[in-house]
């Protein structure tokens, strides 16, 4: 009879929970649309890397919260890529030295943690790219800005609208994931960096779309 009644409740349950996967993938499929609807600014920011390493420069990555750990999977995809013959390109990530942002945000304050880095890390050829998953991570907007004053691309990824980030322009390249849901931006920048990897090596794998100067 146990037994019975248990098959009954996971019998009722299956077209509740196809139901709630059903809603919840559909969350995700209008946002995901919306990002390849991006594509041509997805192309001009890979393409706009591309011509930084080509010449040189690095990659700077950052975010603050769930989005340093997207910042150090960014740096070690571009420095380490797991697709074997890719070329390696360099890069760090600002927020893996916890004496140094821990010591900057005591003393400067927690918005200050990228900026001061940028400042004395970053050179004027390189890559600087933020991560914020609402566009609103005051940490996250005074490293763009600093990085800006310096010279660097700068690039944005955020959620929403873009927020302040957006709001503030503080990006030459801001890609944003249409979505509210925390999780589902998240999501999406994972998918958005992965195609900005690509991407940055398909031009490489074109000759002469990066002009002269090749860096071997």
């Amino acid at each position: 009879m146990t037994a019975s009644r248990g098959a009954s409740h996971a019998d009722e349950s299956r077209p509740v929970s196809g139901s709630e996967a059903s809603r919840l993938f559909g969350l995700r499929s209008g946002p995901t649309d919306d990002l390849a609807g991006q594509a041509d600014a997805v192309a001009a920011a890979c393409h706009a890397m591309a011509v930084r390493f080509h010449r040189g420069g690095k990659l700077v990555v950052f975010g603050a919260g769930g989005a340093s750990t997207d910042a150090q999977h960014v740096a070690v995809e571009f420095v380490h890529p797991v697709i074997v013959g890719k070329r390696a390109l360099p890069a760090i990530s600002l927020t893996t030295d916890v004496a140094t942002v821990t010591g900057i945000a005591e003393r400067d304050g927690v918005a200050a943690i990228f900026a001061h880095q940028i400042r004395i890390l970053a050179d004027p050829a390189d890559i600087a790219l933020g991560l914020s998953a609402d566009g609103n991570s005051a940490s996250v907007l005074a490293g763009l800005e600093a990085a800006r004053e310096l010279g660097l691309l700068t690039i944005a990824l955020a959620g929403r609208d873009g927020g302040q980030i957006a709001a503030a322009k503080a990006a030459d390249h801001l890609l944003v994931a249409g979505s509210g849901d925390p999780r589902v931006v998240k999501e999406l920048h994972v998918t958005m960096y992965h195609v900005l990897w690509e991407l940055v090596h398909v031009f490489f794998e074109q000759p002469g779309v990066l002009g002269p100067g090749v860096v071997t």
